[in-house]
C-alpha cells in the first residue's frame, strides 16, 4: 500500500546555481548522488543514455520528510521551458510551508528573491492569520511560500 510521497523531481539547467537557491530556502542536502547513469535509469525513465548530477535535499530534520530531487541532466541535456501560466494540467508547483511567512518573505527578498507579490494574508482557523506568497526557481519553477 503506499504510504507517502516520497520525493519531488525538480530538472535544472544549472545545477549549482539552483543548488544554492533551494539552500537558500532552507533546504539541505542528505544524498549527493553524483554525477552519473546506467542502463537500468535509462530504461526505468525512458531516458536514452541518461547521465545526470543530482542530490537529495529536505526541509527540517525529519528523515521521512518529503525530499527534493534536484537533477541537472547532463545527456540528454536538460531542456524546455517551465509551464507559462499556473493554469495547465500537471505539477504546477512546490507549496512550502512556513509559521512565518512575512519574516521568510523579507528575508528572502533580502537575498535577491524576486516574488510575484508582497505575501496575501487572510483570516484563517480560530483567527489564525494565513497567507501565502509565490516566487520562482533560476528556472522558473514556481514556489508557493504558505503560511497554514
Amino acid at each position: 500500500m503506499l504510504e507517502s510521497i516520497f520525493h519531488i523531481n525538480v530538472n535544472v539547467t544549472d545545477f549549482e546555481r539552483s543548488l544554492a537557491f533551494y539552500q537558500m530556502l532552507g533546504f539541505k542536502v542528505i544524498r549527493d548522488l553524483k554525477e552519473g547513469g546506467n542502463e537500468k535509469l535509462s530504461i526505468g525513465l525512458r531516458i536514452p543514455d541518461c547521465r545526470g548530477r543530482a542530490v537529495l535535499m529536505i526541509l527540517g530534520d525529519n528523515p521521512r520528510a518529503t525530499r527534493l530531487d534536484l537533477i541537472e541532466w547532463k545527456n540528454p541535456p536538460t531542456a524546455g521551458k517551465p509551464y507559462p501560466h499556473l493554469w495547465h494540467a500537471g505539477m504546477c508547483r512546490i507549496a512550502l510551508r512556513t509559521r512565518e511567512l512575512r519574516k521568510d518573505y523579507e528575508e528572502l527578498k533580502a537575498k535577491g528573491v524576486e516574488f510575484w507579490s508582497e505575501p496575501q494574508m487572510f483570516g484563517g482557523k480560530d483567527g489564525r492569520e494565513e497567507g501565502f506568497v509565490c516566487c520562482t526557481d533560476p528556472d522558473g519553477t514556481v514556489i508557493e511560500l504558505i503560511q497554514v
